[in-house]
């Protein structure tokens, strides 16, 4: 069956000591690509909120959101799957990258660190994701999805 709307996502752009935190999001590392740790909106819980969850849940830290940085989508027409995400920028407040640590679900195989050098030698998506992280990404402000939706 067809999805009669897009997923909504949320996913965080989260820098530590320099580095670019993410994750390899395919059960039995069944893929090379690694992306921003985050996942799937539920309903009436904010964005932060949900981004506060699946951050802990797929990497075992807690954050602090901040400013939405970006937006993009993915859609496979062959498939159906459509999935529009909201990138946050974020800080670490609590929690350190544990070896025994599991994901809940088991998606996430993976997560690590990454320098500027070191994402030249993965794939990951979005292509955007140095510039938001290292360079100076357009930011929204909270309000700003209130303006937009009057």
């Amino acid at each position: 069956m067809r999805p009669t709307r897009p997923r909504l996502a949320v996913r965080a752009v989260l820098l530590h000591e320099g580095q670019l935190l993410l994750v390899n999001a395919y059960p039995d590392g069944r893929s090379d690509l690694w992306c921003a740790p985050g996942g799937g909106v539920e309903p009436g819980a904010s964005l932060a909120d949900n981004l506060r969850r699946e951050v802990a849940e797929e990497t075992g830290l807690a954050i602090a959101p901040g400013p939405l940085c970006h937006v993009a989508q993915f859609h496979d027409p062959e498939s159906g799957f459509h999935q529009v995400e909201l990138f946050l920028l974020a800080r670490i407040t609590g929690g350190v990258l544990d070896p025994k640590w599991r994901d809940p679900e088991g998606i996430v195989t993976e997560r690590r660190f990454f320098s500027p050098a070191a994402l030249r030698e993965v794939r990951f998506k979005p292509d955007c994701l140095p510039d938001l992280a290292f360079g100076t990404p357009p930011l929204l402000s909270p309000g700003a999805f209130e303006r937009m939706a009057r």
